[in-house]
């Protein structure tokens, strides 16, 4: 079973890094659109806090199962995120 601490840190390197790149990738190409770079910044800010909420939320009765769909989830997310940033 992941822990709670470590699946926040998980999420929270997940998403910074996918937000770094974005920024990257605005830094090394300032005459392109910024705007699909920035909706990939807004929808990993919006996918980070919601895992979080997930991650604390305390009316759960299988913690191990429940962290684990968690886990999946940060998974799927960050690879549809990732196609995105590799598609610019």
């Amino acid at each position: 079973m992941a822990s709670k601490r470590l699946l926040k840190k998980d999420v929270n390197y997940v998403f910074g890094d996918i937000i770094d790149a974005a920024y990257i990738h605005q830094m090394a190409n300032p005459k392109e659109d910024t705007a699909k770079s920035e909706a990939i910044v807004e929808e990993a800010i919006a996918n980070y806090d919601e895992l979080i909420t997930k991650i604390n939320r305390r009316d759960v009765e299988n913690k191990p199962k429940h962290f684990k769909a968690i886990q999946t989830d940060l998974e799927a997310k960050a690879k549809d995120l990732i196609e995105k940033l590799n598609a610019l």
